[in-house]
C-alpha cells in the first residue's frame, strides 16, 4: 500500500495557513481522520503499523484522543492486544479516564496519527511513568517533524512527511497575509 497516496486521496494532506498544535505555523496539514473515516483504510493503516512495532513486543497500545484513537484500536486490533487511550482535561492535561489503568501493562507502545514535534506522545510517556509503566516505542501514520525518537524512543511511521513549519513571528504566510486557520482538536492557549 503507498500510504502517502493514500493520505492524498482522501484529502488527508492539505495545504493552506495553518496553526499547529504545537504553535507554529505550516503551509501544509495532515488530517489522518480524513483518511481513517474509511475503515479499509484505517485498517490498512493499522496493519501497517502493526508489522513495524510487532518486533517490540508490546502488551498494550495507548494512544492520545482524538486523534490516535481510530489508529491505536487497529493496531491493537490487528496486534490483538488491549487498548488504552487518553484524554485531556480542562486544565490540558492528559489523563487515563473511563476507569482505564494501564498499571498491568509492562511494555507499552504509543501510536499517534501525526508526529510534528512529539508534544502529545511526551505527555503520554509521562503519565504512563506515573503510573509506574514504561513505553516501548512510539508509531504514527504520519512523521512530519523530521523526528527519529521521542524521550529516547524509536519512532515507527508509515509516511516521513518533513513539512514547512514556522514561527508565528517569522511565518511568510503571515506575512503574505493569508489567513491562517486551527485545524485539529487541540486547544491552543497563546505563549504557551
Amino acid at each position: 500500500m503507498d500510504y502517502k497516496k493514500t493520505l492524498e486521496e482522501t484529502d488527508a494532506l492539505i495545504h493552506g495557513h495553518f496553526l499547529l498544535s504545537s504553535g507554529l505555523h505550516s503551509d501544509s496539514y495532515i488530517q489522518c481522520a480524513k483518511a481513517l473515516r474509511f475503515p479499509w483504510y484505517a485498517e490498512e493503516l493499522g496493519y501497517g503499523i502493526s508489522l513495524k512495532i510487532s518486533t517490540y513486543n508490546p502488551d498494550c497500545i495507548v494512544s492520545p484522543a482524538i486523534g490516535g484513537v481510530i489508529i491505536g484500536y487497529e493496531v491493537a486490533k490487528h496486534l490483538n492486544l488491549p487498548f488504552l487511550f487518553t484524554e485531556r482535561e480542562d486544565d490540558d492535561l492528559m489523563k487515563f479516564r473511563r476507569d482505564f489503568d494501564p498499571s498491568a501493562f509492562k511494555r507499552v507502545a504509543i501510536v499517534e496519527d501525526v508526529i510534528t514535534t512529539g508534544k502529545s506522545t511526551k505527555e503520554v510517556i509521562e503519565l504512563l511513568r506515573k503510573y509506574g509503566v514504561s513505553a516501548i516505542c512510539t508509531a504514527s501514520i504520519a512523521n512530519r517533524g523530521n523526528l527519529i525518537e521521542i524521550e529516547g524512543l524509536p519512532i515507527a511511521t508509515l509516511v516521513e512527511l518533513p513539512l514547512n513549519n514556522y514561527k508565528a513571528t517569522e511565518c511568510p504566510l503571515c506575512k503574505e497575509g493569508i489567513p491562517l486557520v486551527k485545524p485539529g482538536t487541540r486547544k491552543f492557549i497563546m505563549g504557551s
